[in-house]
């Protein structure tokens, strides 16, 4: 039986836009949830990078394009794009913690939106989504980059998990798999 449920499908394809339908339902039916989900950041209409936007609304910078070609080599990079593990690590980390806290009288929903390239660039978050993985507290609703070049472990390890259920979003099933999420995540709290 499923603890966990994923969202999986190629770049822009609407993963983030169905996560926050879902957080919306849920929050309207008094169901505990906190997490954070990835925005894109645009300037004169062209994309200077991404957010992390906490659902108490708190944001900060996941990464930027780089405007030197010069890279040092501690710097994290995808891409155009800079990381900012520092910042990603101070506004998520906090909020994976407090949802794993508290009692266990009625499982909490974690939102985590996107277990990707740039984000685990940070040790601290792929062992605190190991722990909530492993844990009974909290069912994670999460997103994952569709396979594509080299394999990321933590992804390819949610996606093999017999207690995750992943959905594959389409411009085909986009607009009419809210249910089935939704009765998903349900079903992972009893």
């Amino acid at each position: 039986m499923a603890r966990h449920v994923f969202l999986t499908g190629p770049p822009g394809i609407g993963k983030t836009t169905l996560i926050q339908k879902v957080t919306q339902a849920l929050k309207s039916s008094d169901v505990p949830i906190d997490g954070f989900y990835t925005e894109e950041v645009k300037e004169g209409g062209r994309r200077r990078g991404f957010d992390v936007v906490t659902l108490s609304g708190k944001r900060g910078p996941l990464s930027r394009v780089s405007s030197d070609s010069s890279t040092s080599r501690r710097e994290c990079r995808v891409g155009q794009y800079v990381v900012d593990v520092i910042s990603f690590e101070h506004l998520v980390l906090p909020v994976l913690r407090n949802v794993n806290q508290g009692s266990d009288a009625e499982k909490k929903i974690c939102i985590i939106d996107e277990i990707g390239k740039m984000e685990l660039f940070s040790q601290a978050f792929i062992q605190a989504v190991r722990q909530m993985l492993a844990g009974s507290g909290t069912v994670i609703l999460g997103t994952i980059p569709i396979p594509k070049g080299k394999p990321l472990d933590l992804v390819e390890e949610i996606r093999s998990r017999k207690d995750v259920e992943v959905f594959t979003v389409s411009k085909e099933n986009r607009n009419n798999i809210l249910q089935d999420v939704l009765a998903a995540v349900e079903s992972c709290r009893r």
